[in-house]
Formats: C-alpha cells, structure tokens, sequence
C-alpha cells in the first residue's frame, strides 16, 4: 500500500498527503529553480526529513533515559551544488535548552547519527551536525 499520495496542481506546485493520517504538504520549486518558492521545495523536505529523522531519534533515546528534550530546536541550512543541480550539504544546529551530563550527551548524539534518512542519503551529500547545550 501506497505511504504518500502527491499531485501535480500546476505551476511547479504540489500537493502531498501522507494517507494514513491526511496531512497534507504543499511543494513550490525555489526562487532559483523558477519557481515562486511560496512553499517548502522538494530539497527542503530532504533536510527537514534528515532533522525530523535525528530529533525523533534523540527523542527515543531520551525517553529511555527518562529526560525530556521538549524546547530542543534544530536550526537547519541547506546549500545546493550547481552542476549537477543537488544538495551539496546539510547543517544542522541542535540547540538543546539543558546542559547534559557527558554520558546522556554521547548516547544523544549517537542515536542522532543512526538516523535512517542520514544513512539513506548519497555519501557526496555533507552532512554536518553540531550540538549545543544549555541554551
């Protein structure tokens, strides 16, 4: 059975709904792709999946050390390569509101690297992750 279903509405638009819940994600190509960039592009999915992969990640983790890491927030850039046309790099800032214990700080960061999206991207896709704490 089918996860997503995406239509084309037009206008390098679309529309995609996750069927098992209904939720809905529109796309618009970017600004420098000839698009109107009114949307998250296809490649801004790709990071935010990579994110929302680590941070669910890292939340699994905590639960089982019984912390909470609500108010952590990851702050994401995306830089494309020009020939071919692909992403070049991910950053991410992982900005966590308590500073940790060396311990919970290493089993944080390497459920943050067993990331399926991590391990599902092309190895000429950098990826670079920096954690902060107690902010």
């Amino acid at each position: 059975m089918a996860t997503v279903e995406t239509i084309y509405l037009g206008d390098l638009r679309t529309e995609a709904t996750h069927l098992q819940s209904g939720t809905k994600i529109m796309t618009d190509a970017p600004v420098d792709n000839h698009g109107k960039g009114e949307a998250f592009s296809p490649t801004d999915l790709v990071a935010t999946a990579l994110g929302s992969c680590m941070m669910t990640l890292m939340g699994i983790a905590a639960q089982t050390q019984g912390i909470e890491l609500k108010g952590t927030k990851l702050s994401i850039t995306k830089i494309m390569n020009a020939s071919p046309r692909r992403i070049g790099e991910i950053v991410i800032d992982v900005h966590f509101p308590s500073d940790y214990e060396p311990k919970l700080r290493t089993i944080l960061e390497r459920a943050a690297e067993t990331c399926p999206v991590a391990h599902s991207l092309h190895p000429d896709c950098k990826q670079t992750i920096r954690f902060y704490y107690g902010e």
